[in-house]
């Protein structure tokens, strides 16, 4: 019974398909120009993205390739990822969000991503253990249903499959 338009408003959804486009870095991140002051950079720190930032001539105010080309797909995630921080909607669903980024990066990520989106709901879906052992609550679902639900750790003692699907072993 909710208009779509108010849906929209209220929840993004944010893949690793979403694309970036050319134009100023600032823009990129906060297109409506909404952010309250300092949440740009609040959200590329969330987003352990600070270092691609300083390395673009420009900062902020640089200049982006179309689709952002001159970026590694690691670095394209975290920018994506500081974009829908920096949107802040009431309900975030996250997409394997750092599928491409190395262990350090989404080790960080996993540590900023809930203290970014604190007093917002945050769905994440993901394999990752760093990333779900950070997780308030983790629902394990399985070729569509749910099968356990709790905290990561008690779901890695206590349901096999969790444990072999986030260690990304076939068996256990």
């Amino acid at each position: 019974d909710v208009a779509l338009a108010t849906v929209r408003e209220r929840i993004l959804v944010a893949d690793n398909d979403a694309q970036l486009f050319s134009g100023v870095l600032r823009t990129e991140l906060d297109p409506h120009d909404r952010a309250e002051p300092g949440a740009v950079e609040a959200a590329l720190a969330a987003a352990s993205a600070t270092d691609i930032v300083e390395a673009l001539p420009g900062g902020l105010d640089g200049e982006v390739a179309e689709r952002g080309r001159e970026f590694s797909g690691g670095q394209r995630q975290r920018l994506r990822l500081a974009r829908a921080l920096v949107a802040d909607p009431e309900t975030l669903i996250l997409v394997e969000p750092t599928s491409a980024v190395d262990a350090h990066t989404e080790a960080r990520i996993a540590e900023r991503l809930g203290p970014a989106r604190r007093g917002r709901t945050t769905l994440v879906c993901t394999t990752s253990p760093l990333v779900l052992g950070h997780a308030d609550h983790v629902v394990f679902v399985e070729d569509g249903k749910v099968v356990a639900e709790g905290r990561h750790e008690e779901l890695l003692a206590a349901e096999p499959r969790y444990a072999a699907t986030v260690s990304r072993e076939e068996d256990r």
